[in-house]
């Protein structure tokens, strides 16, 4: 990954469990992150976080997840403290980069919780990298995470556990991987694939680029006009 090294100091990877698609409706229940610098792993947060009294988690959910209510109401905190936890690892700087899988799903979700807590201008700075566009260019559908892992060989190594930071390190692997057949990570910076027929899905974050990502890969995203 020495074209995102030359640019930043550090590198954020996260992911967050969700009780739905939609998100000015539904909420986050689990936030984990992974910092890098200097190509290792430097430090992590996992955050499971409580819901509202009277909200219960879809069964749907569980089922995805293993996470119960529970387990939400033992070990979950607050939306604030889990604000917190994942802002202490965001220096809110332009040489810091945000990477997530599907990143335009989770940041929307990211911001609308840090927003309610007073803490969305620490995501005005850095940049942003889509694991899932730089996939798309590289592979045939399906595109889920457990399919990049399939498909770079990495079983043994990362897992699509759908537990939050579990699944931020299957990406930090997966972007070595991707960057080990064509280190050309730094062109997707702040540029997002979006779906060739259904557009932009959640709403649209200013500082980034949205393409149609054709399904025939002829020329890489970043060289479409």
């Amino acid at each position: 990954m020495e074209s995102l090294w030359r640019r930043f100091d550090r590198i954020v990877i996260f992911d967050t469990e969700t009780t739905g698609i939609d998100f000015g409706r539904d909420r986050i229940i689990e936030i984990g992150a992974v910092a890098l610098e200097n190509g290792a792993e430097s430090d992590s947060c996992n955050c499971l976080i409580r819901l509202p009294a009277g909200e219960t988690l879809p069964p749907f959910i569980t089922d995805l997840t293993g996470i119960t209510d529970r387990q939400l109401q033992a070990e979950g905190v607050e939306p604030a403290e889990a604000a917190a936890a994942f802002c202490g690892l965001l220096r809110g700087e332009d040489t810091e980069l945000i990477v997530a899988y599907n990143a335009q799903f989770d940041l929307n979700f990211l911001y609308y919780l840090l927003n309610a807590c007073g803490r969305a201008s620490v995501l005005r700075r850095p940049h942003f990298l889509d694991a899932l566009t730089v996939y798309r260019d590289r592979r045939d559908y399906p595109h889920k995470l457990c399919n990049a892992i399939e498909a770079y060989g990495l079983g043994e190594y990362a897992v699509n556990s759908h537990r939050a930071v579990d699944d931020a390190r299957a990406t930090v692997l997966l972007l070595e991987a991707m960057a080990a057949e064509r280190d050309d990570l730094d062109r997707y910076l702040d540029l997002f694939g979006t779906h060739p027929r259904y557009g932009l899905s959640g709403r649209r974050i200013s500082s980034v680029t949205y393409r149609p990502q054709p399904y025939q890969r002829t020329v890489p995203l970043y060289e479409l006009p």
